[in-house]
């Protein structure tokens, strides 16, 4: 037995105890940094004792979702899993998850650990896990006034990429050139995912786009498709680099409105394969698609991918549905350009949205540089019947609302978590839907306020 691992081990559930006795939570990073205290190398420990090994999930948007699919594939193959279920995705957060699942004399209960991990800390976590998969699902635009420009998270992750052993696989969004750049000259088995139905992907660029020009030539790429953001088909003029061959692809994505979404998916010993999984819009397929190759990767076989898909339920705040009084609340977070504007376009093309709750802040963890409001399309919600806002920075919103041209009759602002709670429900009658769009520290507020009133469970309950 490792003494100071067990007093570690020890330390870190006492505190998560005390937090969760006195209603804080779960006790997501305060209990890791103080096992990190004890042990600097508590994390790299408890991951050794994994049987099945770790999976990282990196990248700016889908890592929650796409971990919280992989872990349900993996629970369905019957093995017992540790994450970071709370989203607290820095070291100290996913030292704090297995050491909560670890046991007292210091070695993992769980066989297999699937951390969504922060760009910035996947160098240190892959010293620390020496992952058999790592995901990357794409690179945007996110917290300038903490990450800097793209080049910067695509720096951290092209480090903890090269820092891959050589038996790990890396699982690559081929539709994002920032991230398939990362792809080349690894010594990791790299596999590249992407979406080949150019049915549902659009023509041209959004303004929100990022990665527009070559990273070898500097030339801007020629764009045939594009599905989210700057993801799609892209070849370099010059032919310095063009969309690497996918090992799994979507071939057609069929949606269900909001409520669902199927694939026909090949590659990787798949060819048409059917799956069917109760999420919808175009960021969620990527989630799916990469969840899907990180599973395969690991040795999952497709019979329990597509059946654990079929019973997946949405990570809290991502399409989540909360009923209250035949009253629907859809909880769709955003919190950058892109992911912005892809939940308003999937509430509005997909779900027929035309009530809307938009809750805005401006914290440590949303990023204190709002700007990038001015780079969101929300002259979608033009026609929509109401929108209320809230959030720390709510009348920034109602200026943007203004230019991009709606009616200030139909915008409300709400003071408080309680207020913006209330004035979403009074948009809608029995039956009617609210699509609620709130930033990250919003989204937590607002679910804290309708767990409150016991509409949903907080999600540290499960």
């Amino acid at each position: 037995m490792d003494p100071t691992l067990s007093a570690a081990v020890i330390a870190g559930k006492l505190a998560s105890g005390a937090i969760r006795r006195l209603g804080r939570g779960g006790g997501t990073t305060l209990p890791g940094r103080i096992s990190a205290s004890i042990d600097g190398r508590a994390l790299e420990k408890l991951s050794r004792s994994l049987e099945l090994g770790s999976i990282v999930v990196a990248g700016t948007n889908g890592k929650t979702t796409t971990a919280t699919l992989l872990r349900t594939i993996l629970e369905a193959s019957g093995a017992r899993v540790v994450g970071n279920r709370a989203g607290a995705n820095l070291v100290s957060g996913l030292t704090a998850a297995i050491v909560a699942d670890s046991r007292l004399g210091g070695g993992a209960r769980a066989q297999v650990a699937v951390f969504e991990v922060d760009e910035a800390s996947l160098p240190a976590v892959v010293a620390a896990t020496s992952p058999r998969v790592a995901v990357v699902t794409n690179l945007f635009r996110d917290q300038l006034d903490r990450y800097g420009e793209l080049e910067s998270s695509a720096a951290a992750i092209s480090a903890g990429l090269a820092a891959l052993p050589q038996a790990a696989q890396a699982v690559l969004c081929a539709d994002d050139p920032a991230v398939a750049y990362l792809g080349r000259d690894l010594r990791a088995k790299v596999r590249f995912f992407g979406i080949d139905d150019e049915a549902v992907g659009q023509d041209g660029l959004p303004h929100a786009a990022d990665s527009k020009f070559c990273p070898i030539c500097g030339q801007p790429f020629d764009f045939s498709r594009v599905y989210v953001g700057h993801l799609g088909h892209y070849r370099c003029p010059t032919g310095d680099f063009d969309r690497p061959s996918r090992d799994l692809s979507a071939d057609r994505v069929d949606f269900s409105g909001l409520v669902s979404q199927r694939l026909s998916v090949s590659g990787m010993g798949l060819a048409g394969e059917q799956v069917e999984v109760p999420l919808s819009g175009l960021y969620n397929t990527y989630n799916v698609l990469a969840a899907t190759a990180a599973a395969l990767s690991a040795g999952v076989p497709m019979p329990t991918i597509r059946a654990a898909l079929a019973g997946f339920r949405p990570a809290f705040g991502r399409l989540e549905r909360v009923d209250v009084d035949g009253r629907i609340l859809h909880l769709m977070l955003a919190k950058n350009p892109a992911g912005f504007n892809e939940v308003l376009r999937a509430s509005r093309t997909l779900g027929g949205g035309r009530r809307f709750l938009v809750a805005v802040n401006d914290r440590i963890a949303d990023g204190r540089d709002i700007s990038w409001i001015w780079d969101v399309d929300f002259e979608l919600l033009n026609d929509a019947d109401r929108v209320v806002l809230a959030g720390d920075r709510a009348l920034d919103m109602r200026i943007r609302l203004k230019y991009a041209g709606l009616p200030t009759e139909r915008v409300e602002v709400a003071s408080g978590s309680a207020a913006a709670v209330d004035a979403a429900l009074r948009l809608a009658a029995d039956g009617d839907e609210v699509f609620v769009l709130p930033t990250y520290t919003a989204m937590l507020e607002l679910r804290s306020e309708m767990a409150r009133r016991g509409y949903l469970r907080q999600f540290w309950e499960g």
